[in-house]
């Protein structure tokens, strides 16, 4: 006869692959793209840095295009609920922070790129995605409305880099301090 184990000692139920996949491809995108975004900020005019920009761009739609797949996902496939034991351990304002910054987080998932596209449309630069696909510009071009945009593109990319590291910071200590196995959710590979 097999025990029967108890609900603080079954593992935690995991997202779905996609939702993984989803996850730390999105991931590394962001970061990416912010970095390429930090670096052309102090490169001068050159062939190497259009290029970049243009590298820049291509990340902000494809960032955009996985978040609605990501937010698509989300609402037709129900997250797993939190492990009752950590749920009953998390005082209030840490299930507030958990619920709001994620919801920053997908929030500023399309704000970001799209306030990227408009400062690139407003500065009367069309976008090609990937050389290839040529985009709509989301607004005419306008140089005051681009040079009004630029800095909440700026804004809005340092608030998500800043939830991402909450975030981060939130799963190591789950992982390290807690030891309560909330990692294993979303981590690659593993089984529950």
């Amino acid at each position: 006869m097999k025990p029967v184990s108890s609900p603080a000692s079954s593992p935690a139920a995991r997202y779905t692959l996609t939702a993984i996949a989803l996850h730390w491809v999105l991931a590394v995108a962001i970061l990416s793209a912010f970095g390429v975004g930090l670096y052309i900020e102090g490169l001068p005019f050159s062939p190497a840095k259009l290029k970049l920009i243009n590298w820049h761009k291509w990340a902000g739609v494809t960032i955009l295009f996985l978040s609605v797949l990501r937010l698509l996902w989300r609402l037709t496939h129900r997250p797993p609920a939190l492990p009752a034991k950590i749920d009953s351990a998390m005082p209030g304002w840490q299930r507030a922070a958990y619920h709001g910054t994620h919801h920053l987080m997908y929030l500023l998932f399309f704000a970001v790129p799209l306030l990227g596209w408009a400062y690139s449309s407003a500065k009367g630069f069309p976008i090609v995605w990937f050389g290839v696909l040529p985009l709509p510009d989301l607004v005419a071009p306008n140089p005051e409305l681009a040079e009004a945009i630029k800095p909440l593109h700026g804004l809005a990319a340092w608030g998500l880099i800043g939830l991402v590291v909450l975030h981060v910071g939130a799963a190591l200590k789950h992982q390290f301090i807690d030891r309560d196995g909330l990692l294993e959710r979303m981590r690659p590979g593993r089984k529950a």
